[in-house]
């Protein structure tokens, strides 16, 4: 996998920080539905990171925190969470819903996930879901991750598998591409939604990094919603790769787009409602 340039890497995660800081409440406000939807494969990242009652466990690209709200529910008092995130705005709301659910072993800490500048190995976890694809060198960050465990630590990252196992993922590129006049684009290049997607690479990734007992399980995680529509509301309130595709169109062209995806995204609906498939990645390991 090329690493883009420090220059362009720089730009890359200034424009997600700003996209991240506009889209936070909007985020939020669909916490419940991501909640659901991520519900099973979340606490099996738990499970195969090794998060039990006492441990110190880091929480990196933590965004509006539901997971953090968990792990600290499941560390217990005498447990600690660190939750870090590029987005100041984000990590804010993570931190007010720990606070909301009565938990005082959470703490936040704005930080690029290539570049946590931890002290020490002192985690006796790590996990990230659903951002180490985000990451221009996610090698990087997995070494980032990696020395700040304790020897024998576990880590999970969760992540959007192979491009034929997220159809409705495709569907919003490809309709957005066609619609801002642009070339398709490779589906595994950095910084994308599917960038870890293909097989073997999170593997080879991990050992790079200097991860042992690394293994991936692919995880069926169907987005139920009442309809086409509910999920389009839920990208258009995010810090997307669709907003950014469509954003130079007119309000009248990109909302064709939008009524297109809706369209072709109407195909998984069935009798109790709409329900796009995904399939995770779970990719655990030691140090």
């Amino acid at each position: 996998m090329p690493i883009p340039s420090m220059t362009n890497a720089q730009a890359f995660k200034a424009a997600v920080r700003n996209q991240w800081n506009e889209s936070a409440a909007g985020w939020d406000s669909h916490t419940p539905a991501i909640a659901a939807w991520l519900a099973d494969a979340t606490e099996a990242m738990f499970d195969m990171a090794g998060i039990v009652a006492g441990a110190r466990v880091l929480d990196v690209a933590a965004g509006a925190g539901d997971q953090t709200v968990g792990i600290a529910r499941r560390v217990g008092p005498r447990g600690r969470v660190l939750a870090t995130d590029l987005s100041p705005a984000i990590l804010a709301l993570a931190k007010g819903h720990a606070v909301a659910a009565g938990l005082s072993n959470v703490e936040t800490r704005v930080a690029d996930g290539e570049e946590l500048a931890l002290e020490g190995a002192t985690f006796d976890a790590a996990v990230c879901r659903l951002g180490l694809m985000f990451f221009p060198d996610p090698l990087k960050g997995l070494r980032q991750m990696h020395g700040a465990l304790r020897p024998d630590g576990g880590i999970c990252t969760m992540v959007f598998s192979r491009p034929e196992r997220n159809p409705c993922i495709g569907i919003l590129m490809s309709t957005a591409l066609k619609h801002a006049g642009l070339p398709p684009r490779d589906p595994y290049q950095p910084g994308g939604l599917l960038s870890l997607g293909k097989p073997g690479l999170a593997d080879e990734l991990f050992r790079t990094a200097g991860f042992r007992d690394v293994a991936t399980t692919a995880i069926q995680a169907p987005f139920r919603l009442p309809c086409a529509s509910d999920y389009l509301n839920f990208v258009r309130s995010s810090a997307s790769p669709i907003q950014q595709i469509l954003g130079g169109l007119s309000a009248d062209a990109a909302q064709a787009a939008w009524n297109e995806m809706e369209q072709r995204l109407d195909a998984f609906t069935t009798a109790s409602g709409w329900e796009g498939p995904n399939e995770l990645l779970l990719t655990a390991a030691r140090r």
